[in-house]
């Protein structure tokens, strides 16, 4: 039985269950077990959930700092992509990941340097403090909602459809009622890949449009 456990330590274990058990299934005392410790051990670093989710979504900070910061170069329209587009390759690795990640507060000030980094690219470029702090929120939020949605169609990294999102069951769901509606979902749960590309596109001339 382990003897001494810290959070770093509890952190990294949440990650590396969250593929197997989910965000629902992610409790103290199913890492407790897996750390071969008593349930009481975890609550001298975590009161409840929502902390033991906020130090796992920083540590996922921590992992994609790195990446995230070396996206430098080009306009800034291409380092906006370049970020979210990392920003989505790692939150997918993760089943659940961009519901782990959002609305969560960071425990420590990892974040500081891919924001300070992206903020300074936006300023140079002519935003506002202001307009570019906006512009990296709605990139940000774009990115995270767009993976939850997407996560609900492969729901575990690098596994199947789940059979609701195909196209046979959603026709018998509509019932031949709704014909729009059952061709946009061809566009949004068709080619997800593409779909975020387009979606990333929309909203990148969104922002020079509106806050340049």
């Amino acid at each position: 039985m382990a003897t001494r456990i810290d959070r770093a330590q509890v952190a990294d274990t949440a990650l590396r269950l969250l593929n197997d058990v989910g965000l629902e299934g992610l409790t103290l005392r199913r890492i407790a077990k897996e750390l071969d410790v008593q349930a009481p051990a975890l609550y001298w670093h975590f009161k409840n959930k929502q902390e033991l989710l906020d130090e796992v979504a920083t540590e996922m900070m921590r992992r994609m700092a790195g990446p995230m910061r070396s996206g430098g170069g080009g306009t800034w329209q291409e380092c906006v992509a370049v970020g979210a587009r990392e920003m989505r390759r790692f939150l997918l690795r993760y089943r659940d990941g961009a519901k782990v990640f959002g609305g969560t507060r960071f425990t420590d000030g990892t974040y500081a340097g891919p924001l300070e980094g992206a903020l300074r690219t936006l300023v140079d470029a002519g935003f506002s403090t202001q307009a570019a702090a906006r512009a990296w929120f709605t990139v940000q939020t774009y990115t995270m909602g767009y993976v939850m949605e997407e996560q609900s169609v492969h729901p575990v990294p690098g596994g199947p459809r789940d059979p609701e999102f195909e196209p046979e069951q959603r026709a018998k769901r509509l019932d031949g009622q709704h014909p729009l509606s059952f061709e946009a979902g061809e566009e949004l749960f068709g080619d997800l890949d593409a779909g975020f590309e387009a979606g990333l596109a929309a909203v990148i001339a969104g922002v020079e449009a509106t806050l340049v």
